[in-house]
């Protein structure tokens, strides 16, 4: 069964009148944790849009910055981000029950607003609104300031992408610690570690633009 199979069928689990807010605190345990992880994507990503006031933009567009979506599956994606539109939780009360949902996990939320950044960026633009939403998204989620401005380094291009924040380094960082660095970065990248916290294979993209911006990191400062 597809990813998005899955996706349209815990939609359609919702009660009427019940809105994705409520689908988080259901989808908690470990099998479920992909459903969640590519609806959380969405949902936020669909509460995003109205940050930057671009809310005609392609918004399967903007997830195919994080998602493979096969032919024919866009409306299922769509149909996630139509009811995100609709539902009268705030993106404060999404982000905290997603928080929620992992605990005191907060590798998967640094996943999770990775994928957020993709979408911002999608329309080649960083808007204020955009950036506000996501500082105040990292900060519901528990995530160190230190990590939100590195993961928007690398993605903001007027931001300037310090290769020892990339690898979480001091500047006076010894060769045998910017390896060590370097080789965990990349291992927390593979893709199977990725499934183990709960990222979906069909969010390929997330993997590929990391271990981008890791190696570049590493080429700068891995041979000093």
């Amino acid at each position: 069964m597809s990813l998005w199979t899955r996706i349209a069928e815990a939609i359609a689990s919702l009660a009427k009148g019940e809105g994705l807010s409520v689908l988080f605190d259901r989808l908690r345990t470990p099998p479920e944790r992909t459903v969640a992880f590519a609806i959380a994507v969405i949902a936020l990503g669909a509460k995003l849009a109205k940050a930057d006031g671009q809310v005609t933009r392609n918004e399967v567009a903007a997830f195919r910055e994080v998602f493979h979506i096969p032919p024919g599956e866009e409306a299922n994606a769509a149909r996630v981000y139509d009811l995100a539109r609709q539902d009268v939780a705030g993106f404060e009360d999404y982000a905290a029950r997603i928080r929620r949902l992992y605990g005191d996990d907060t590798a998967p939320l640094s996943d999770l607003l990775e994928g957020l950044f993709h979408i911002a960026l999608a329309d080649g633009d960083y808007h204020a609104g955009e950036n506000a939403f996501l500082t105040r998204v990292a900060v519901l989620w528990g995530l160190p300031d230190r990590e939100f401005q590195r993961m928007r380094a690398r993605f903001v291009p007027e931001a300037e992408q310090d290769p020892f924040e990339v690898l979480g380094l001091a500047r006076d960082a010894t060769p045998d610690q910017i390896r060590a660095a370097w080789r965990a970065a990349v291992q927390g990248s593979h893709p199977d570690q990725l499934a183990a916290r709960g990222v979906p294979p069909e969010a390929v993209k997330l993997a590929e633009a990391r271990l981008v911006a890791i190696n570049r990191a590493w080429n700068k400062i891995g041979s000093r």
